[in-house]
């Protein structure tokens, strides 16, 4: 069976009818499992996980989207995180006896659908993307909402599908087919802000930009420069947790075998005790492939543990991933939940 894993994100992180909306409208449809729902409230931010066949994974997620769409008005949000829309990003993932190209199809037929369903633009990323400047979801998520109505009439941003036509309610969603993206953020000890971003900017693959003697920014050709970041395929920005006293470095690791977890935690570490900052431990968002576990802990144990769930243990002990909630494994790791 062919198993596609989808990890939409929802800008609502603080309101029960939306997650019991969303959950209720899975539950209806066949060949399609909700794993996850964690929402965020400083984030106003819900991220959830559906795994499914092609038909379950499709039908599942369209009516997950419709029923969030019915309860979130992008008028009145506010949050943390980075967004474009009440239903901001919805990636595929291949998980089981499935190609990326046909996640990038279901993606397709994805978009197509729901643009018509809820009359909001929809743009490709990823693997889905047909231009290279629509490759990267910060570029697409650039000016976020507010910022959607005027970059809605600049052709070079017509949508991939729907109408170039603001909807004040939904903003716009993004779709396309992924690698497995981890979503981890380190805890940083410090109510100041300032030591996440700049820890973000060192650390993340697009680095920061550059700035002359007197602090302004260079620009070539009104391109900005950027001097790259020190971890490939990661993004990373800081943000204030309110909730917790305390800032993240919040990021995405895109491609967990190039830049692994513990390298993420470590480098965020050395970059903090740089600083005079201490961490706190750190918390995994969403799901996480058992894999990506398993090299922490062969990393923290020095090779010396081979027995899975002393090594799953171990990770769960060095990069603190209790620290604000108890991370427990059998509802974390997707290999133990499909």
């Amino acid at each position: 069976m062919k198993i596609i894993e989808c990890v939409p994100n929802f800008s609502e992180g603080r309101n029960p009818e939306v997650f019991s909306a969303i959950t209720d409208a899975v539950k209806k449809v066949k060949d399609v499992k909700l794993l996850s729902l964690e929402p965020d409230a400083d984030y106003n931010r819900v991220v959830v996980t559906l795994a499914g066949n092609e038909k379950g994974i499709l039908d599942g997620i369209t009516e997950a989207c419709k029923a969030a769409a019915s309860k979130i008005d992008m008028t009145k949000h506010k949050g943390e995180h980075p967004r474009i829309g009440a239903i901001d990003v919805v990636p595929f993932v291949p998980v089981k006896d499935v190609t990326m190209d046909e996640c990038v199809k279901i993606s397709e037929q994805f978009g197509e659908r729901i643009a018509k369903e809820l009359d909001v633009p929809v743009y490709l990323y990823e693997e889905a993307s047909k231009t290279p400047s629509r490759r990267l979801l910060s570029n697409i998520r650039k000016g976020e909402y507010e910022g959607l109505k005027e970059k809605l009439k600049d052709n070079e941003w017509k949508p991939d599908f729907g109408e170039a036509k603001f909807n004040p309610k939904l903003g716009a969603l993004v779709t396309g087919a992924r690698f497995f993206l981890i979503a981890y953020n380190v805890n940083i000890k410090s109510t100041d802000v300032s030591y996440s971003k700049e820890i973000a900017e060192v650390l993340r693959e697009t680095g920061k930009p550059k700035r002359d003697e007197n602090g302004n920014i260079i620009k070539i050709n009104g391109e900005t420069v950027r001097i790259p970041g020190r971890l490939k395929t990661l993004q990373a920005m800081g943000v204030a947790l309110e909730k917790y006293n305390i800032t993240q470095v919040s990021m995405n690791l895109k491609n967990y075998n190039t830049t692994p977890l513990h390298v993420a935690f470590e480098e965020v570490k050395k970059e903090a005790a740089r600083l005079g900052v201490e961490i706190d431990g750190s918390e995994i968002v969403g799901l996480v492939p058992l894999e990506a576990l398993l090299m922490a802990g062969k990393y923290y144990s020095n090779g010396e543990i081979k027995e899975e769930k002393a090594l799953v243990d171990l990770a769960i002990e060095k990069l603190g991933l209790s620290s604000l909630n108890e991370f427990k494994p059998e509802q974390k790791i997707i290999d133990y939940m499909i």
